[in-house]
Formats: C-alpha cells, sequence, structure tokens
C-alpha cells in the first residue's frame, strides 16, 4: 500500500444509501478533518491505493459486493501499518447486522452504531488518526532505521574494502620487506663467500703460477713451500665450503652414538692450547649422562668454534666453563622451534666471563658471515655453522647473553636411545697396491675428478673402468667384467648415484660400492642413505683417504 504525505489522515467514505456519506463528510470537514466519498469498493480501493488515515463504511455497503480486493489490501499492509476501519452499523445484533462477521478480515475496525451522534463520531475518528499518526511515526522511524543500517552497512562495507586494501599494502610491504632482506642477506653471504674465496684461490692460482715459472727455468729448489702454500689454501676453501653446507642443513653426517664427556676430554689438551694464558678452563662434566646422537667430528668442530669465539670474549682474561648435563624439553618449549621433538637431550655449554652481547647481536649471531670481532679476524661462518649441525642434527642451540657479565652458549643435541656403543676394533692395515687384477668401476660426471681418481688407483695397480653418467655404468655392471668396487659421484646428472647402486646390485648383489659427494640432499644423514657394504667420502678428500677407503672395502 502506498502512502502519500498528502492523502495520509484523509477518511475514505462509503455510505451507498441515503445520504450517510454526506453528512459523515460534513461532520468530518466541520471538525477540521479531510475525507472523500466514493461510490461502492472498487473506487474504495482506488483511493485507498493513495492513501488514508481511517475507512468509514457502512455495512450494507460490504454486503453483495466483492470484498476480496478489500481484503487482500489490508492484507498486504506493511508491517507498520494497522489501518483503523469505522464500521456503521444498526442497533441490534447479528441478524440486523451480518456485515459485522467481517470484523476478522477487517482486522482494526470499531462498530458504530446508527443513528449516531455527531461527537460521537468525530471522537471515534480523533482516536483512529491519533494511532494512525504513531503509525506513520513508526514507519518514520523504520525509514530512517532502515536508512542509517544502510549507511552503516555502506561504512562497513567502505572499512572492509580499506581494510582489505591496507592488508594488502601491508602483505606487499612486508613481502617487499622480507625480500629486501633475503637480498641483503644473500649479498652478505655472496660477499663473504667472494672475499674468502677470492684470498683463497689468490693463494692457490699464485703457487701453481710460481710452481709453472720455476720449473719452465729449471729451478727446483724450494719447491714444497710453493706446493704447501697451495694446498694450504685450497684446505681453506675445503673448510669453507664445509661450513656453508653445515649452515644451509647440507652437509653429510655420519650420526652415532656419543659418549660427550669422553669426547670433551680428548679434546681437552687441543682446547687448552686454543686459549689464552689468562683464561682459565673449567670443565664440569655430569657424570649421569647420557649418550647423545650425532656426528663425532662435527661435534669436535663445533666445541672448538665456541671456545675460540669465547677465547676472542675475553681479551684480557676470564673464567671459560664447558659444562654438560642433562635435560627434557616439553612441548612448551619445542613448540617454538620447527624441528625440535619434545623429549630427552644431552646439552653441551660454553660460557665465557666476557663483554657478553647485545639483543641487537644475539639476534643475528647465527647469520653467516656477520662478525663483530676486526676484518681479517673472522670469518662469521662459525655459530652459523653450530646452528646448522645443530638443526640438522635434530637439536638445537641458544645463546644467553648480557653485557658486561658474559655469554653462554648451549647446544642441545638428542638422547641416544639404542645400545650403549660399542668399544671400535683397531684399524686392520691392508697391503697399499693392487692385488690379482682388482678392478674398480669409476662413475664420475666431471672429467677432472675423474681423471684424478682414475690415476691415482692406475698408480697403485688397480684396474679402472669409467662412466660419465649412470647410463653409461649400468651396460658395464650388466656385463661380466669383473667389479670389485664402485666409485660413484652421489649427484649425477639424470639418474643419481644411490639409485645406480640399487640397479647396480639387481646385477652383482655382492656389490661394494663407494660414494663421493660434495653435496648431497638426501645424503646428509648417511646412517639412513648407506646400506651394508656402502661407505661415503665427501669432496675435497684427499687421496690418502681414497686410497685407505678402496683397500679398505675390496679387502674386507
Amino acid at each position: 500500500m502506498r502512502v502519500q504525505e498528502a492523502t495520509s489522515e484523509r477518511a475514505i467514505i462509503l455510505a451507498p444509501l441515503g445520504r450517510d456519506s454526506q453528512i459523515a463528510l460534513k461532520m468530518l470537514n466541520e471538525a477540521g478533518y479531510d475525507g472523500v466519498i466514493t461510490r461502492d469498493l472498487i473506487s474504495l480501493c482506488a483511493e485507498l491505493e493513495h492513501g488514508a488515515g481511517l475507512l468509514l463504511i457502512s455495512s450494507e455497503a460490504l454486503l453483495g459486493s466483492d470484498v476480496e480486493p478489500l481484503f487482500g489490501l489490508i492484507e498486504q499492509q506493511p508491517a507498520w501499518s494497522d489501518l483503523p476501519i469505522v464500521l456503521m452499523t444498526y442497533h441490534g445484533g447479528p441478524e440486523q447486522n451480518p456485515a459485522s462477521r467481517f470484523g476478522p478480515q477487517l482486522g482494526n475496525v470499531t462498530f458504530l452504531e446508527r443513528p449516531f451522534h455527531p461527537v460521537t463520531l468525530i471522537s471515534l475518528v480523533t482516536t483512529a488518526l491519533r494511532g494512525r499518526r504513531r503509525q506513520y511515526e513508526a514507519r518514520d522511524r523504520l525509514i530512517d532505521l532502515s536508512q542509517s543500517e544502510l549507511r552503516l552497512q555502506t561504512t562497513l562495507e567502505t572499512l572492509e574494502q580499506q581494510v582489505e586494501e591496507r592488508t594488502a599494502q601491508l602483505r606487499h610491504n612486508e613481502e617487499a620487506l622480507r625480500q629486501s632482506q633475503k637480498m641483503e642477506a644473500v649479498g652478505q653471504l655472496t660477499g663473504g663467500i667472494a672475499h674468502d674465496f677470492n684470498n683463497m684461490l689468490t693463494g692457490i692460482i699464485g703457487s701453481l703460477e710460481l710452481l709453472r715459472r720455476r720449473l719452465a727455468r729449471g729451478r727446483t729448489e724450494d719447491l714444497d713451500s710453493l706446493i704447501d702454500l697451495g694446498v694450504t689454501s685450497a684446505n681453506r676453501a675445503a673448510g669453507l665450503t664445509h661450513r656453508l653446507l653445515a649452515f644451509s642443513r647440507r652437509q653429510s653426517l655420519d650420526s652415532k652414538p656419543v659418549e660427550m664427556n669422553a669426547l670433551v676430554v680428548s679434546m681437552g689438551e687441543l682446547l687448552q692450547r686454543s686459549i689464552n694464558e689468562n683464561i682459565r678452563l673449567d670443565m664440569q662434566l655430569n657424570e649421569q649422562l647420557w649418550v647423545a646422537e650425532a656426528d663425532p667430528n662435527q661435534l669436535e668442530s663445533a666445541l672448538l668454534n665456541l671456545v675460540i669465539n669465547a677465547r676472542d670474549a675475553m681479551p684480557d682474561g676470564g673464567n671459560l666453563v664447558v659444562s654438560t648435563g642433562n635435560q627434557s624439553l616439553d612441548s612448551d618449549f619445542t613448540e617454538a622451534h620447527n624441528n625440535l621433538e619434545p623429549g630427552d637431550y644431552v646439552v653441551l655449554s660454553v660460557t665465557d666471563t666476557g663483554c657478553g652481547m647485545p639483543q641487537s647481536t644475539i639476534n643475528r649471531a647465527f647469520d653467516p658471515f656477520f662478525t663483530t670481532k676486526p676484518i681479517g679476524q673472522g670469518t662469521g661462518l662459525g655459530l652459523s655453522m653450530i646452528y646448522g649441525f645443530s638443526k640438522q642434527s635434530r637439536g638445537h642451540v641458544a645463546i644467553d647473553s648480557e653485557v658486561g657479565v658474559g655469554t653462554t652458549v648451549s647446544l642441545f643435541l638428542p638422547r641416544f636411545r639404542g645400545d650403549p656403543p660399542e668399544e671400535c676394533p683397531s684399524d686392520v692395515q691392508h697391503a697399499l697396491f693392487a692385488q690379482n687384477g682388482e678392478t674398480v668401476l669409476i662413475v664420475e660426471d666431471d672429467p677432472a675428478v675423474r681423471v684424478l681418481v682414475s690415476t691415482v688407483l692406475s698408480d697403485l695397480g688397480y684396474a679402472f673402468v669409467e662412466a660419465g653418467d649412470a647410463d653409461s655404468a649400468m651396460p658395464i655392471l650388466d656385463s661380466g667384467r669383473r667389479i670389485d668396487l664402485m666409485i660413484s659421484d652421489v649427484g649425477l646428472p639424470g639418474m643419481n648415484g644411490r639409485q645406480l647402486a640399487e640397479i647396480g646390485r639387481q646385477y652383482r648383489p655382492d656389490l661394494k660400492v663407494l660414494f663421493i659427494t660434495g653435496y648431497a640432499e638426501h645424503a646428509a644423514v648417511r646412517g639412513g642413505f648407506l646400506d651394508p657394504g656402502m661407505q661415503m667420502i665427501t669432496k675435497p678428500f684427499t687421496f690418502d683417504l681414497l686410497t685407505a677407503k678402496v683397500r679398505e672395502m675390496i679387502r674386507i
């Protein structure tokens, strides 16, 4: 029902018999109310479409007429509307007023018996219109509320859009910052590598160039010093790559049960020589220490790095404590660290009474090539190597430091849950040279490495067969040729060395395999990579180590 303000309080009158319509309209006009007379229900419904304050209908107007359109309009009123209706009836019961049965369908109806007094009519109209005004006020409040809700919804949508835009901008800024930090870290890493490698390459290339010049002139005196210089620089380069692999958690670890107290005691003399005379070394070792699980060689390197760092933090002397202990870590602690599981850990701690570190330094202490030492006095890879070693060993490393008081670095390694370690048998000495035509299959994609390995083995009397990749090696393995040992790089192009070994053992079930690797992600933990009859050495290796491994594996 559409309501217009000009017609919102008028009375629509329908009294088709006699002069009731004119009399009622005159009374309303004299009382100051507006009204309109209709001739039938059809015209009443038409007027009602334009708005009304009330209906004044005689009962006989409803009889014999189609009242459904009127009932439909009343039924379709909006929620705020309850149109008042005054139904003029005759004095008496339902027999005299059969239209009274329409009361429920009419809704808000008041019966006015005829003949009526003008005061009575005006009183009913006044009351009805007062109620109607309140309905209009409720309508206006609903409209205002709806508009307010619409404005609020629009505001909320605007705010949501602004929040989304702001969030997107923050994410973009965060990603840009992360990318900037990543590039800064990469720049720091590559800059550090370039600096150190250039120094090492200068030593290697320079010593080789001097050797060539002297040999060209026939001078053979003092060549050993030049050779030593080149080898020393090459070994430093190898150490740098090992530290980088340790930081990136890609070094090849030979994890095994470790009696940490025995390891620390065995390093006592080395540690004492590594510190200054004005530093007191104190070992506080737990007598009930659990057995740890780690790579003992990497653990020794980590301990030595920690002791050297502690020494450098105490230039004027102080106390250095190496301690061991047991600790159980619960989920509240381990949840903050991605690779750490709740359980038992063996803890190796190094404490100094040196200068200490502010929190800003602690936050960057494990970054590669970050160092607070003067230029030329530290590579900045010591702590980053320890960090990578601890994570790759399923452990943890923590720093606790206070400026002016000192620093404690604690290395957590998982407790070994198997049988206690047994005493290792003494090394069995094998003959140096090959015997009875022993043959080695060399699978290596780098021609220089392949030539060097084959030359060394040839000098020792071994027969050898070369292959540049797994595809070239498989026909050799599938042939009837004698193969006593296969030496294979892990990172071959296409099929890797470990997959080649699996296929090779299908052809030759007793095939022995020595892996050589410079970087092998899946070979990082040897215990899960090597089967019986398999061993591994890492590049760069000495030829003494290579020949010792070859002798050991062939003669077993």
